[in-house]
Formats: C-alpha cells, structure tokens, sequence
C-alpha cells in the first residue's frame, strides 16, 4: 500500500517541494500540510522539512513551535508516528521538545552549503530500517545554525541509548560529538541536519539519501 506523507509548511518553509518529489519518486505520496492548521490529513508520516520558518526569528523553529499543527504532530509522534525533521525542521524538533539539545550558529559564524559525509551510529529508528551501522552517506548541507549542542548529561543518556543516529566525519559547524542527527527514546522521531531529499539523483551529486526516505516509507 502507498504510504502518504505530510510535508508541513510554515511561512519561510522552502523545501517542501523538493521533498514531495523525492518521496513522490520512491513511489510515495506526499503533499503540504499548512501549520496553522491542526488535520493531518490521515497521513502515515510526517516531514518537517528545511527553510526559514517565520524568518527565524527570536531563534530557529521558536515561534514554529506555536502553530497548530505541531500540538497534532505531538499527539501523533506520542502515538509512534513517524516523523523527521530536516534542517529548520530539526531545530523545530528541539524548540517543540520532540528532541533533546538545541541548534546554534555554526563555528565560525560562517553559513555553510557542501556536501558532507556522515556515518550511521544507531539504525534503531525509522531512518535506519535499510541500512546498518558504520554506512557512510553523501548528503548535502545548507545552515548557519546547525552546531547541535547539549549538556553532557543528556549527551550520555543518548549516547547509552543509542539515539544518536549520524555524525559527521569531518564536524564542519562544531556539533557536540560530530552529531548529524538524533533520535527520541523510541526511534519514531528523528532530526538531521543534512537534506537527504536533495540527494536522490546522480545529478544532485549523490542518491544517498534515497536509502533514508525509503526507510521513513517502510517505517
């Protein structure tokens, strides 16, 4: 059976449509749930994806944190719904409480836009279902703020948890232990900086991150 995807927009989302077609292309369907309401449309998945929610201001993803949609995104996520955030969409993730720690400006207060490797550490989650710890990825980035931080207490029960889910292998914006992305105690909601919607194609330089929307369908 297709499975069907939300792609939630905020004002300043500009990712949406890039992410609908590459779930769209892996045989998904997919299509725009607006924040400021609460349906969700009986998807199966939800996508926060990247861009500049509300212009960023005060911090990333703190006044997303508002909007209607995210208390139905709460409520599903507490379900065991899947859900992934992308970029803006991970720092949402941690404004909202859905994940640990915060996003910051990036070391060197430079906005960075290249391609990065990063290696899966736990498959203990909706990404990881095709995939085994250890696998190195091509996927772009484009932030300035995407220095994870946490406090060593949280950073040790994630890591005792096996919640993070990738690290860089060259760190190029400071994050706490080289983290890419994270995961919640259950595995079901997982933000990650760098955009695997824009690495499905050999001419977008990589089709890593198809593995990563394949398993967010199969989850």
């Amino acid at each position: 059976m297709t499975q069907r995807v939300g792609v939630v927009r905020f004002p300043g989302t500009n990712c949406e449509f890039d992410t609908i077609d590459a779930i769209r292309s892996l045989d998904g369907e997919a299509e725009v749930l607006w924040h400021g309401q609460y349906d969700l449309k009986n998807v199966d998945a939800i996508v926060i994806p990247g861009g500049f929610a509300h212009g960023d201001y005060l911090r990333c993803g703190a006044i997303a944190k508002f909007s209607p949609i995210m208390d139905s995104i709460n409520s599903f996520a507490q379900d065991g719904g899947p859900v992934l955030g992308i970029c803006n969409g991970f720092q949402v993730l941690t404004e909202a409480g859905l994940l640990p720690g915060a996003l910051q400006k990036n070391a060197g207060m430079k906005f960075l836009c290249s391609m990065q490797q990063i290696e899966f550490v736990s498959t203990s989650n909706v990404l990881g279902h095709q995939s085994t710890a250890g696998d190195r990825l091509l996927i772009p980035i484009n932030h300035f703020e995407g220095n994870y931080v946490c406090s060593p207490e949280v950073l040790t029960q994630m890591q005792a948890e096996n919640r993070i889910v990738f690290r860089y292998t060259d760190n190029p914006n400071g994050s706490t232990a080289d983290i890419a992305g994270i995961c919640n105690q259950a595995g079901n909601v997982v933000g990650m900086m760098p955009h695997p919607e824009r690495a499905t194609s050999h001419l977008l330089g990589s089709t890593d991150g198809n593995s990563l929307l394949k398993s967010l369908l199969a989850a």
